[in-house]
């Protein structure tokens, strides 16, 4: 049985394989560097957002298991 912390760190793991997809499709692109850059920051503020929403959960998660 995976544990909720696992289950977590997958989840991480998926989020930032899909930034380093999304990452190598901005190089790909003909697009100015200006443009490439602004995508690429606004993909890693993405995966931060979603990083903090794992952890939130996770820690909401521990504190139920706690309070059993």
């Amino acid at each position: 049985e995976m544990c909720i912390r696992d289950r977590s760190e997958e989840a991480k793991i998926g989020v930032r394989n899909a930034r380093q997809e999304a990452n190598k499709d901005i190089k790909k692109t003909e697009a100015s560097d200006d443009v490439k850059k602004d995508a690429e920051e606004r993909v890693q503020k993405l995966t931060d957002k979603y990083i903090k929403q794992i952890d939130e959960v996770l820690a909401k998660k521990e504190a139920e298991i706690l309070k059993v």
